[in-house]
């Protein structure tokens, strides 16, 4: 029966056989450059320009210290699932913003670092691939996964039971206090690591000075009622321990400016609107990103999508954090994340290829991925989802 297609079909039976030949050499192209779309440095403290548009993996026990609660979004994680493996590339954004906490003066006042860019550039990875980086370099982490999680689809909320006037949001709270020991629980061991003063919650319970910050953590978790004010506690704990020099902290916050967006999903008992600034846990989080003390690094992101914009007028920090979020974060320095350059698109498409993501690569599909998909990370991993 072939044989009949072919002498029917001569002309069709050579543009096959030259296509496939030509497919064959693309993979075989592919695989020629072997894996240099990988870097075989996994400490991001080794990481540099040079690695710019390489994939890195990181270590298992790594991911769970410090992704087991939050910080990667949600279609990588299932990808990364799919791929057996935990690998973010390495951009610039995220180098920049290393390199700076490498040598900036940790005795002057807190460095603010302000992640911003179009939606689906990366924010995120750029963000986590720097938190990697303060695990691995002693930092005490403080990371917020995202801000718009409890501005928008906060899990319970109820009347301030320390400060009249606020609102609580106590289950989030406490689940972030786990989140925060996870990431910290070794550095946390340390005997250095204690309150500074006697905190009385009710007439039987209180945390007594000189206890254990783990203490105050485990406090909150087990008695939720109290994990709001508990995180307020913790962070001021937190700069006085930073300014004394127990430990050097990196402030990690995706999402930011939900912060300061007044229309959340949080309502009074009168169905009114809560303020983010009525929400205790803001005040926790405004505190740590102030310039008032030192021995500290700080990365916020911004996003349209924490204050539930999809469709913004402008992706730039000034219009995302408004009036009161720029001048409180001011001064600052912007980092912009853009799409994927064209050797960072091709070394995706690389490793797409590598872990059998793509399952037919031909010479065309490059560019016609990189026109639909306008190199945007999230829109090429949506894309690609199919083939």
């Amino acid at each position: 029966m072939l044989t009949f297609f072919s002498r029917l079909f001569p002309a069709a039976n050579i543009i096959s056989t030259e296509w496939r030949a030509l497919t064959t050499a693309v993979n075989t192209q592919i695989r020629e450059r072997g894996d240099n779309f990988r870097c075989a440095e996994s400490n991001p403290s080794n990481h540099s320009a040079d690695h710019i548009a390489q994939f890195y993996s990181l270590p298992k026990n790594d991911v769970q210290t410090l992704f087991t609660h939050g910080g990667l979004p949600k279609l990588f994680k299932e990808q990364c699932k799919t791929f057996n493996e935990t690998c973010i590339m390495i951009r610039k954004p995220a180098i920049d913003v290393i390199n700076s906490l490498k040598i900036i003066d940790y005795n002057k006042p807190a460095y603010r670092f302000v992640l911003y860019g179009v939606m689906g550039s990366g924010r995120s990875l750029s963000l986590a691939h720097i938190i990697h980086y303060g695990h691995k370099n002693g930092f005490l982490l403080v990371h917020v996964p995202w801000v718009g999680n409890w501005m928008r689809r906060c899990r319970e909320t109820s009347n301030a039971v320390m400060e009249e006037g606020l609102i609580d949001i106590n289950i989030d709270a406490a689940m972030w206090l786990t989140h925060f020991k996870t990431q910290n629980e070794e550095l946390l061991k340390d005997e250095q690591f204690k309150v500074s003063q006697d905190y009385i919650w009710n007439k039987r319970e209180k945390t007594a000075q000189n206890a254990s910050l783990l203490e105050l953590i485990d406090f909150g978790i087990n008695r939720i009622k109290y994990a709001s004010s508990c995180i307020v506690v913790l962070a001021e704990e937190i700069k006085k321990l930073s300014k004394s020099g127990v430990c050097k902290t990196l402030v990690a916050i995706d999402g930011y400016n939900a912060f300061f967006h007044p229309k959340t999903r949080i309502f009074k008992e009168n169905k009114e609107i809560v303020h983010p600034h009525k929400v205790t846990v803001t005040k926790a989080f405004l505190s740590l990103t102030n310039f008032d003390w030192n021995n500290a690094g700080i990365v916020v992101t911004v996003d349209a999508l924490a204050m539930g914009e999809p469709n913004p007028k402008s992706f730039l920090p000034k219009f995302l954090l408004g009036k009161e979020g720029f001048e409180h974060l001011d001064p600052f320095i912007p980092v912009e994340v853009e799409n994927y350059s064209e050797k960072e698109f091709i070394s995706c498409i690389d490793y797409y290829n590598d872990r059998k993501w793509i399952q037919q690569y031909y010479p065309e599909l490059r560019n016609e991925l990189s026109f639909v998909s306008n190199n945007n990370p999230f829109k090429l991993q949506e894309i690609t989802g199919p083939l």
